[in-house]
């Protein structure tokens, strides 16, 4: 009888400790982000999760905070996930002004033609210029968005001369130096905060991709839709950051490490840049089904608007190469990889 006894000790001490250690294995990301769930952020967010899942056999869960709900604001981002608030966040760098300069080349005014290709580019850009920047994280993607356009209540866009007086948004700094220097008075702000401004007239407008227009019904707030030609690269881009808390990372059994390294890097970073290039056509449509207006900034006047772009790239280059950056060389290997993966 003691014998029988002490085997069923035995079974259950071992189950208990095969549940504990099964318990102990599953692991659940807070995961950070602004955008509200229908905007394509969110929507490109929630199959990574379930891919994760499924590769991890459900060992590894998400729990996402969309639209700011775990707290604080989208400049907050980053720093939690640094701190540990947050597991995993997504957000745009250029909302800490001054804290990312590596990555900031790839927000000067004409780099992109594409965020797809754009995208791969500046992942590999990262990988030998930006580890630095970023080394109180763990990367998980790099990229932009589909080609910034202008939008705004007042008038078309067909001249540099256009913009003068108008009060525009847009999201990093040196787009809003861009702005300066044609003429509007330029509006920083994050971009929650826009629908508000346009609301109330505090901004006549705003440089945006077309994705985020209709999920956040701006095209009920702006008429006039002023879109680059589609041989030139793009007005303006931004940059994101998918960033995961390196804890919580090394904290990771080395199977469940190998599913993050597997749905991160370069490919993610493409197929989320890919993502953006596919939204704009049918985001487009809604403002077109809006009765709204368009035009098409002729080449032969974006040409001449490149002299203030390489202005603002000039002085780019001046400004990190005082903090201590190969500014001139970081500048010419993110246009070498822009131009590379395009011909691939």
């Amino acid at each position: 009888m003691r014998g029988k006894h002490l085997s069923a000790v035995l079974v259950t001490t071992a189950a208990a400790l095969f549940t504990t250690a099964a318990t102990a294995q599953e692991v659940i990301l807070k995961v950070s982000h602004m955008w509200p769930t229908t905007a394509l952020g969110h929507q490109q967010l929630v199959p990574w999760c379930d891919k994760i899942a499924a590769e991890s056999n459900n060992r590894m869960k998400c729990q996402i905070y969309p639209a700011m709900q775990i707290g604080g604001t989208p400049t907050q981002v980053f720093q939690q996930v640094v701190d540990g608030i947050a597991d995993i966040g997504w957000t745009l760098p250029g909302y800490n002004s001054g804290r990312f300069p590596s990555v900031e080349v790839f927000e000067l005014p004409f780099m992109s033609h594409k965020a797809e290709t754009t995208s791969r580019a500046l992942w590999e850009y990262y990988e030998k210029y930006g580890q630095k920047d970023f080394a109180q994280v763990k990367p998980l993607a790099f990229h932009v968005h589909d080609n910034g356009q202008a939008h705004n209540s007042k008038r078309p866009i067909r001249t540099m001369e256009d913009f003068k007086g108008l009060k525009m948004r847009a999201p990093t700094r040196l787009t809003n130096k861009m702005l300066a220097e044609m003429g509007a008075s330029p509006v920083g702000m994050p971009m929650p905060a826009v629908v508000e401004a346009v609301s109330k007239g505090v901004i006549d407008g705003y440089l945006l991709p077309w994705e985020i227009v209709p999920s956040m019904k701006l095209h009920e707030l702006t008429r006039y839709h002023s879109e680059t030609a589609a041989t030139e690269p793009a007005l303006y881009s931004a940059v994101f950051v998918v960033a995961m808390n390196k804890a919580k990372y090394d904290s990771l059994p080395a199977d469940l490490k190998q599913v993050i390294d597997a749905n991160s890097g370069i490919e993610l970073s493409a197929r989320l840049g890919r993502a953006w290039d596919d939204s704009a056509a049918p985001s487009r449509e809604v403002a077109i089904r809006n009765g709204n207006q368009f035009n098409t900034i002729p080449a032969s006047e974006t040409s001449k608007w490149r002299g203030i772009g390489d202005k603002i790239a000039a002085e780019w280059v001046t400004e990190v190469t005082a903090k201590g950056y190969p500014g001139q060389a970081m500048l010419d290997e993110a246009r070498k990889l822009v131009e590379k993966h395009r011909a691939q």
